[in-house]
Order: structure tokens, then sequence, then C-alpha cells
């Protein structure tokens, strides 16, 4: 509608947009937090996630709406999954920008449940996010080095610990728990430095799916193994609100969960390296399919 004017004055005005989109719903959604911490009562905290769920969904539909209203974007959605937003997914995507999470959110608004994610504990001081974040139970990890594992050894398995304890919040209600395989955004250094034998991908890390669905695989109706695929160099989130996108593919299809991608992780070696095995695969797929989809643009 407005995407006639400059692009940095576009940026301006939707950078606004979104900060006091942010804000309007984070109160809200903080103090219905708060009620679900101070009444421990198991129906109660479930009906104040849900409510919060619904708020943080009406915050993705306002954010659509600033992109629609300023940006022109030719977004191709291409599904080959059933959906429902009652249901349970895993979501895993390739990552190659933060602008990957703002697509996602629009196109599969109100198709599944709200997207969460697991994130680095360092972000919940992200100003305005980081509450928000916390208040919708998105699951905070500490990564600790090898190194540092071998010098504070009660530290091991802490990771895993706070995975189980996420999974468990999620068994009661519907929800897409958000996966970026790859574990980092992809970029020329760090493909060259992993030395990946993927044309368009780094090399895919299976341990956080892994305790995913070690913790709650029985409870999920599906894998949803996305693919985005850019026209060109994946825009930073200024050069997206600024309207740099011009076209960008969105491809969805369902992985059956089988044998191949239910065991006990943590435990079983053998199956670990048979999980790893099916994900190499997958991501072997999703490189020929991103290969595809960039010819076609």
């Amino acid at each position: 509608m407005l995407s006639f004017l400059p692009g940095p004055f576009r940026g301006l005005l939707g950078m606004l947009l979104y900060i006091a989109n942010t804000v309007f719903w984070v109160i809200p959604i903080f103090v219905f937090a708060v009620l679900k911490w101070i009444i421990p009562i198991t129906f109660w905290r479930q009906w104040m996630s849900t409510a919060a769920d619904v708020m943080a969904s009406n915050w993705i539909m306002v954010n659509s709406w600033n992109q629609s209203l300023f940006l022109k974007i030719d977004l191709t959605f291409e599904s080959e999954a059933e959906m429902n937003i009652s249901r349970r997914y895993l979501v895993i995507s390739n990552h190659q920008s933060w602008v990957d999470i703002l697509l996602l959110q629009r196109v599969f608004h109100r198709k599944i449940p709200f997207l969460k994610f697991f994130l680095k504990k360092e972000l919940i001081y992200v100003p305005i996010l980081g509450l928000a974040w916390w208040a919708l139970d998105f699951p905070f990890m500490q990564r600790y080095s090898k190194s540092f594992i071998k010098k504070n050894p009660h530290l091991a398995g802490k990771d895993i610990e706070t995975t189980r304890a996420a999974c468990q919040k999620f068994r009661t209600l519907p929800v897409s728990i958000m996966n970026f395989v790859e574990g980092t955004r992809i970029t020329d250094e760090k493909h060259t430095r992993q030395k990946s034998p993927y044309a368009n991908l780094l090399k895919p890390k299976a341990g956080g799916i892994g305790f995913v669905l070690s913790s709650m695989g029985d409870q999920l109706d599906a894998v949803l193994d996305v693919t985005i695929a850019y026209d060109g160099t994946a825009p930073t989130f200024w050069e997206f609100i600024c309207g740099k996108l011009r076209r960008v593919t969105i491809h969805v299809r369902t992985i059956p969960l089988d044998q191949s991608m239910l065991g006990n992780y943590t435990e079983n070696k053998e199956f670990r390296v048979t999980f790893q095995r099916k994900i190499n695969s997958i991501w072997a797929e999703k490189d020929q399919r991103l290969s595809d989809l960039k010819n076609k643009s």
C-alpha cells in the first residue's frame, strides 16, 4: 500500500510500528504470566498460557499487516503438509537471516500453534522481547563448551534437563516447537570453516531435535520440514523493512515420525548414530530442494 515511499522512510515507519506493536502486547502477556506463576493450579496455568499465546498470535497478525502495508514481497508458500492449529509439531528449517523468523510466523499464522524457539540464555536480557519470550514459556538454554564441562563436570547434562522440563510444559497444550537445525545463521565464512558438504547449508546438528523427540515424540503429530529460499542474498532485518526483499519461496513438507526418528537419543549411542544419518539425509534433500527453488526464481 505504501511501498512507493523511499526505502529508509518505510524502514523507519515500519520499525516504529514493530516497536509499538511489541510494547502493546508484551504488557498483557507479562501480566498473564505473573498470574500464572502466583496461582499454581494446573487448569488455571493452562488457561493463562493459552491466553498469552492468543495475544502473541495477535502480535504476529499486526506484524504481518505492517509488512503488507510497507513492503511489496512476492511470497510463495508451497505446502505438502496437512496443518492444524490444535495439534503439536516439531518444525525444522534452514537458517539464513533473522528475517526467517518473521516470515515463518507470517506463513504459519493460524495454520499451526504459535512457534516457540529454544533460545540462548543471554537473549532473556533483550529489551522487551526477552520479557515476552520468558512470559510465553520459551525455553532458555545455557550452552557450555566441552572444555568448560571438563572443568565443571557437575553442569554436564543441564541442557538436556532444560529441554525435558520445557517439553513437559508443552505436553498439555497445542504447540509448535521451532528448531534451526544448523544451530546458527549460514555465512560464507561459516560454510568454508565447516567444510560443509552441502552447497547451500551448514552441517545439521541433531542434538536439539533428538532431545525434543526423545522427550515428547509420542505426543507430536508430525515434523514439519521447512525450506526458505530467498531470491539472492538473504536480507538483514533493516534491509527487509526498507523493502530490499523482492521474492522468497517457503516450502514445507511432513516427515513421518517412524522408528528412525523415535528413540532414546540421550542414552542410546547406536540410535544417536542412526538418527544423525537420518538428519543428514533430510539435509541432503533440503540442499537439493533449495538449489531447485533458487533456479526457479
